[in-house]
C-alpha cells in the first residue's frame, strides 16, 4: 500500500519524535497537512517546529489519520496502546510502510504473500562489491525477547529486586534516550545520567545502571546463524567486512558482542555513539572515508536507517527481514491476543528467535514455516505448558503444605528434573510405579478386580490377566478358575493371593523412600486416578494427586480420592488441551521400560522394552529441548515476573499441527499404552 495515497486529503498526526520523523516531515510538509506529533512519553512541548499533542487532542480532530513512524515491533506496541481509543473514534492508524495497524492480520504458516529473496541473490551482490557492511542488531544478532522494551522492563524488575525504586522507570529511560538523540547519538551512560538528573535518584550511579542494562541485553542476545555465516563467506571472497550500527554501547562492548556471537574478525566497527552521529545522518560518510570506496554493499533490516540512508549516501543496500517482521507477516501466529505480561513477551521472543532466526525463509516453493529437529519441537511447542504445570505443581505443594513429593514413573521422569530447576530447595522423589504395578499390589477384593476389568483391554481375558496381573493362565489348574464368573473375576482367588505377595514387595520399596511426616503430593500426568486409588490402599499417608488433567472425574467421585488437576473440568471444556495431550504424553516418559512389580528385596522388575533405540533417542532429544527452554526462561525472566498463561501455552502446543515438521524420527514415534494393549502412531494425532 502507498501510504501517501492513504492519507491524501486528510490531516496527519505523526506518532514518534525520532530522527526518522524529522525526515518524514521534510518530505511531507509541503504536500500534507501535518497538525502535530504524538509520543507515548510526552504530551506537550514542541519538536521539529510542530506541537507535541496528547492523544485526547488528536482523537477530537476531524478528518485525522495517525501515521506511526517506528520499527514494526514498536508499531505493534503503540497500536495496542492507542487502538481501543482510535477504534472508538473511527480514526485510522497506519505505519510508515502503509500497513493498517488496527486491522487484525490473517494468521498464516507460510510466506507466500511476502516479497521474498534468496540467499543466492545476496551472494551475487556481495561478489560485485569491494566492501560489505553489516548492520548489527536484528541483522547479525537478535534478541530472544519480543523487543528492546522488554529488556528495559527486565532491568526495572532487577532493580526492584535490589530494592532500588525509580518511579516510571521504563518511560523515563526511553524518554531520556529520545531527549538526547535530538542533539546527537548518546552513550548508554549519558542516557542514564539524563534519567537520574530528571528523577533526582542518588542510590545508584549512571554507570551502574548502564552496566546492568548492557549485561541484561547481552544475556538475551542470540546469533542469526545464517547471516553470521555470510560474514565468514565474505572473508573467503576476500572482501573487507565492516559493521555499521546505531547503538549507545561503546565500541568495547560491541566488540564483546561480536566476539561472542559472530566469532569472526571484521575490518572495523562503526558505532553511532562513538562518532556522535547515526546512519540517517553522517555515519555512512564515515564508513566511506574509512573504507576508501563507495562500492559498498550494506546489509540490514531497517528500511529507514539501513536502506534509505544507505542509498542517500550512494551505498547499495540489501534489505533482509528481521525475525520480528517475519513473525508479524505470519499474523503473529495467532498469539497476539493472548500476550498479556512481560513473561508472555519473553516466551514469544524465545519462539521468534528460534523459528524466525534465519532471514532466508524463501528458498523453496512452498515457503512453509519449518521445524527441523526434535529438540526444537520440545522447545517451541511442548515446553511452555509443561513448565507452567511444573510451576503450578510447586505452588500446590507449598499451599497444601505437602511434605512428600513423588513424581510417578514414567511420566514424572522429566518433571522431576524441571521441578528441581524451578524449586531447587524442595526435595522430591522419582517414585517407581505404574498403573500395572499399583493394581498388582493394591487389589484387595473382587470389587477391585471388577473395577479393573471394566477398563476394557484390547485382547483376550487371558492376555489381560498376564498384562495387568502377571499371571499366566496356561499354568493354572482348572480348579483354580471359578466357573460361572465372567472376565477377570473367574481368577479372583489367584489374583488376590498374588496381590498379597506383591503388596509386601512394594511396601519394601516404599519403606526405602524415607517418608516424612505429612501428606504426599503425587504427580500423574493424565489419568482417572486408578494408580492413586490402589497406592492409597497400601500407603499410610494421605495422598493428594496433582494431575495435569483428570479424565472422567465423575467416574472417580465416589472413590474418596483427593485429586486436583491443573486443568479443571470447566477449563478443559473450553480449551484445546483435551485434543492435544497425547502429544505431550508421548514424550513425557523415561528411557527405562514400565515397572511391573517389585521383587522380595523391594527392587523394581521392569517389563520388556518394546520401544526401539531410535524412538528412545528421539523423545530424549525432545526432552532436551524442553530442559533448554526452562533453563533459558529462568535465566531471562525475573522471578517476580514469572506468570502462568494457559491460553498462550495452548497456542504454542497447537502450533505443532500447522507447521512443517522435518524430523522423521519424531513423525515415526508411537504412543504406547500396555495397560489397554493399544498402540497409536503420533502422526495420527498430529
Amino acid at each position: 500500500m502507498n501510504i501517501l495515497e492513504t492519507i491524501t486529503n486528510k490531516k496527519v498526526a505523526l506518532y514518534g519524535l525520532g530522527i526518522e520523523t524529522e525526515r518524514i516531515i521534510s518530505e511531507w510538509n509541503d504536500q500534507y497537512e501535518i497538525v502535530g506529533l504524538l509520543d507515548g512519553f510526552q504530551e506537550e512541548g514542541e519538536q521539529f517546529g510542530y506541537p507535541i499533542l496528547s492523544l485526547s487532542d488528536v482523537v477530537h480532530m476531524e478528518n485525522i489519520v495517525i501515521v506511526v513512524v517506528a520499527r514494526p515491533g514498536s508499531c505493534k506496541a503503540i497500536a495496542k496502546r492507542i487502538g481501543d481509543v482510535c477504534r472508538a473514534k473511527n480514526i485510522e492508524v497506519y505505519d510508515i510502510r502503509g500497513n493498517n495497524l488496527l486491522q487484525t492480520k490473517k494468521v498464516v504458516y507460510d510466506f507466500q504473500a511476502l516479497n521474498g529473496y534468496k540467499k543466492s541473490d545476496l551472494l551475487a551482490l556481495m561478489q560485485k562489491a569491494e566492501v560489505i557492511s553489516f548492520d548489527l542488531f536484528d541483522t547479525l544478532i537478535m534478541r530472544s525477547v519480543s523487543s528492546l522494551l522488554d529488556v528495559i522492563e527486565i532491568v526495572e524488575a532487577k532493580l526492584v529486586e535490589q530494592k532500588i525504586l525509580i518511579p516510571d522507570f521504563c518511560n523515563r529511560r526511553i524518554s531520556a534516550e529520545k531527549h538526547l538523540s535530538y542533539k546527537y547519538a548518546p552513550t548508554l551512560v549519558e542516557i542514564y545520567e539524563q534519567l537520574l538528573k530528571e528523577s533526582k535518584i542518588f542510590s545508584i550511579s549512571a554507570k551502574e545502571l548502564a552496566v546492568l542494562e548492557y549485561e541484561t541485553d547481552f544475556s538475551v542476545l542470540v546469533a542469526r546463524k545464517d547471516v553470521v555465516n555470510l560474514v565468514k563467506e565474505c572473508k573467503t571472497f576476500g572482501k573487507k567486512v565492516f559493521i555499521t550500527t546505531d547503538c549507545y554501547y561503546c565500541r568495547e562492548k560491541i566488540e564483546r558482542i561480536i566476539e561472542e556471537f559472530c566469532q569472526t574478525d571484521v575490518e572495523d566497527i562503526l558505532v553511532s555513539c562513538e562518532y556522535g552521529t547515526g546512519k540517517t545522518d553522517d555515519l555512512f560518510d564515515r564508513l566511506i572515508e574509512i573504507a576508501g570506496t563507495t562500492n559498498i554493499l550494506h546489509i540490514g533490516d531497517d528500511i529507514a536507517s539501513d536502506n534509505v540512508a544507505a542509498q542517500k549516501h550512494n551505498i547499495k543496500p540489501f534489505k533482509i527481514y528481521s525475525g520480528e517482521e517475519l513473525f508479524d507477516a505470519a499474523g503473529g501466529l495467532g498469539f497476539v491476543d493472548h500476550i498479556i505480561s512481560l513473561s508472555d513477551r519473553i516466551r514469544v521472543g524465545m519462539l521468534i528467535a528460534k523459528v524466525f532466526n534465519s532471514p532466508f525463509q524463501f528458498e523453496d516453493k512452498e515457503r512453509r514455516i519449518c521445524i527441523h529437529s526434535a529438540e526444537e519441537i520440545g522447545f517451541l511447542f511442548c515446553a511452555p505448558i509443561i513448565m507452567d504445570f511444573t510451576y503450578w505443581f510447586g505452588e500446590q505443594v507449598q499451599e497444601n503444605e505437602l511434605r512428600n513429593i513423588w513424581f510417578c514413573a514414567r511420566d514424572g521422569y522429566l518433571l522431576k528434573f524441571l521441578f528441581e530447576q524451578i524449586y531447587p530447595s524442595m526435595e522430591s522423589k522419582y517414585f517407581l510405579t505404574s498403573r500395572i504395578s499399583a493394581i498388582r499390589a493394591g487389589v484387595m477384593s473382587e470389587a477391585d478386580i471388577r473395577y479393573v476389568d471394566s477398563m476394557k483391554y484390547s485382547g483376550e481375558v487371558e492376555e489381560s490377566l498376564w498384562t495387568r496381573f502377571g499371571i499366566d493362565a496356561s499354568k493354572l489348574c482348572i480348579e483354580d478358575i471359578e466357573t460361572g464368573k465372567e472376565g477377570l473375576e473367574k481368577y479372583t482367588n489367584i489374583i488376590l493371593a498374588n496381590a498379597s505377595d506383591k503388596r509386601r514387595n512394594n511396601l519394601k520399596y516404599i519403606e526405602r523412600l524415607s517418608i516424612q511426616e505429612g501428606d504426599i503430593a503425587l504427580f500423574d500426568f493424565v489419568a482417572k486416578g486408578t494408580s492413586q486409588m490402589y497406592l492409597q490402599k497400601i500407603v499410610s499417608r494421605e495422598i493428594m494427586g496433582l494431575y495435569f488433567l483428570q479424565l472422567e472425574p465423575e467416574f472417580m467421585r465416589e472413590k474418596g480420592l483427593h485429586i486436583k488437576p491443573f486443568y479443571t473440568e470447566d477449563e478443559r471444556m473450553d480449551s484445546a488441551i483435551f485434543e492435544n495431550y497425547y502429544i505431550l504424553e508421548t514424550i513425557l516418559t523415561s528411557p527405562e521400560p514400565t515397572v511391573e512389580e517389585f521383587d522380595s528385596e523391594g527392587n523394581p522388575i521392569y517389563a520388556l522394552e518394546t520401544r526401539n533405540n531410535r524412538d528412545i533417542a528421539c523423545f530424549m532429544r525432545v526432552q532436551k529441548g524442553i530442559m533448554d527452554y526452562v533453563e533459558k526462561y529462568i535465566q531471562l525472566c525475573p522471578k517476580s515476573e514469572r506468570k502462568i498463561n494457559k491460553k498462550l501455552d495452548e497456542k504454542f502446543l497447537t502450533l505443532i499441527h500447522n507447521v512443517e515438521l522435518l524430523d522423521n524420527d519424531f513423525i515415526k514415534l508411537k504412543i504406547e499404552d500396555p495397560f489397554f494393549n493399544r498402540m497409536t502412531d503420533i502422526i495420527d494425532v498430529l
